[in-house]
């Protein structure tokens, strides 16, 4: 028997949901706990701006390239199999990160140090993806899915509102200590992972296919349902884009125009992230099963988000800024439990882990791809870098206003067996692939 222990909804799976949060808090703390320091690594080690960004941009560029495999690898052989392996590469990477640091000096150091976080975004892709179809494999209610789901993007904002101020502290102490706390953080997230995640039952009688099969069934997935997935993969980059972008920008600005260093700036940068994070949580929290309230909720948060950032580039007072980027981070946190909740619940099981993977390579798109932009546009002025991101925004909001189609009757979800939540093109609900 498998007990409640194993059982969808019970202890033992609420055991593995707060294992599984552990993992995006420690891949957000891992990656976001460097955004402060950045400018003091460029300064220890020689490097531009530019280059400095390419810290954060080289995690997320191979992230990309590995989530797709890890996602088919997570769906073929099971999920934890994945995670585990996933969180010992990411310690070696930050691990080798801190042998750069500590053996060698300018620019020897800085490629090192980009080498080790390749291997840990290899890590990354690992572990943080696979987490979102995990948790619609671990609870059978979609209610309870899309809660669990709120916890998980609220412990992976949560990883963001305390990274800027713990990595600003670590900074102070020692330049390159935030590298020291990665590999401490994913072996602490491996012992939970490994004591409190169960195999679920429905993964121990899920059916191997053969990669030609499971191709054949990704291929059909998106030409049938491509639409609104496209849609919602994009908006995922665009809020990542955006919260990326806003925090090196204010990292930056902060230190070289306002002469804030330490705590003091990590605490600035919290406040947008802090509002961002209680934001995830009462959306996952509210959303429920009704999908029709995820899609305006979604489009709702991609409009405030669009406003506050046109809005900011009419003045550079950082009291103005930092209030008008804190509405932005309430928009981004309203949209993605949305958009987790809805992809995940509208895809079959035997595909979530490679359609969720897809999703997951295009927020890391936005991750690689904000520092570095906004780097460029810095110098172009303050109002074309806010103009251009509410582009992104309205793009976002377009996105999830036409091409996020969820049918009526699924704001009833309560009794309704499971299926679809998603209209074909001709209007009906699509065919459920059989199992």
């Amino acid at each position: 028997m498998n007990g409640s222990k194993e059982s969808p909804g019970g202890k033992g799976s609420k055991g593995a949901l707060i294992a599984l949060a552990s993992i995006p808090l420690i891949m957000t703390l891992g990656n976001s706990m460097l955004l402060p320091i950045l400018p003091q690594i460029s300064k220890e080690l020689g490097v531009s701006a530019f280059e400095v960004s390419m810290i954060i941009t080289v995690y997320g560029l191979i992230a990309i390239l590995m989530i797709p495999i890890a996602g088919y690898l997570s769906d073929r052989f099971g999920r934890k199999k994945v995670i585990l392996p996933s969180l010992i590469l990411a310690a070696l990477g930050g691990a080798g990160c801190v042998a750069a640091a500590w053996f060698f000096t300018g620019t020897t150091a800085y490629w090192i140090i980009l080498a080790g976080r390749v291997v840990q975004g290899i890590g990354a892709a690992g572990a943080f993806p696979i987490v979102i179809p995990f948790v619609g494999d671990l609870f059978k209610d979609e209610k309870e899915v899309s809660k669990g789901l709120g916890i998980v993007e609220t412990s992976n904002t949560f990883g963001k509102v305390v990274s800027p101020i713990l990595g600003a502290y670590l900074g102070t102490l020692l330049w390159y200590a935030p590298f020291i706390a990665i590999p401490v953080l994913c072996l602490i997230s491996c012992i939970l992972v490994i004591f409190l995640v169960k195999k679920p039952k429905s993964e121990e009688e899920a059916e191997k296919t053969s990669l030609k099969e499971f191709l054949g069934g990704i291929k059909s997935v998106l030409h049938e349902k491509g639409r609104w997935l496209y849609a919602i993969f994009a908006i995922g980059g665009i809020c990542m884009f955006a919260t990326f972008g806003v925090l090196f920008y204010l990292s930056e600005i902060l230190e070289s125009r306002y002469n804030l260093h330490g705590a003091y700036k990590g605490i600035v940068l919290a406040i947008p992230l802090a509002l961002l994070c209680l934001a995830s949580y009462g959306s996952g929290k509210i959303i429920g099963k009704n999908k029709l309230l995820m899609k305006w909720l979604g489009f709702g948060g991609m409009v405030l988000l669009t406003a506050a950032t046109l809005i900011t580039g009419f003045s550079e007072n950082i009291y103005y800024m930092v209030g008008f980027l804190s509405l932005s981070g309430i928009g981004i946190g309203v949209v993605l439990p949305c958009m987790d909740a809805l992809i995940t619940e509208g895809i079959e099981q035997e595909n979530r882990g490679t359609i969720t993977s897809l999703y997951s390579s295009m927020r890391f798109i936005g991750v690689a791809l904000g520092p570095p932009v906004v780097s460029l546009l810095m110098s172009r002025g303050h109002w074309t870098l806010f103009f251009t991101m509410a582009g992104f925004g309205a793009v976002g909001g377009l996105l999830s206003f036409f091409a996020v189609t969820p049918s009526k009757e699924d704001s009833e979800g309560e009794g309704q067996p499971e299926r679809n939540p998603f209209k074909s093109k001709k209007g009906g609900p699509l065919r459920q692939r059989a199992r």
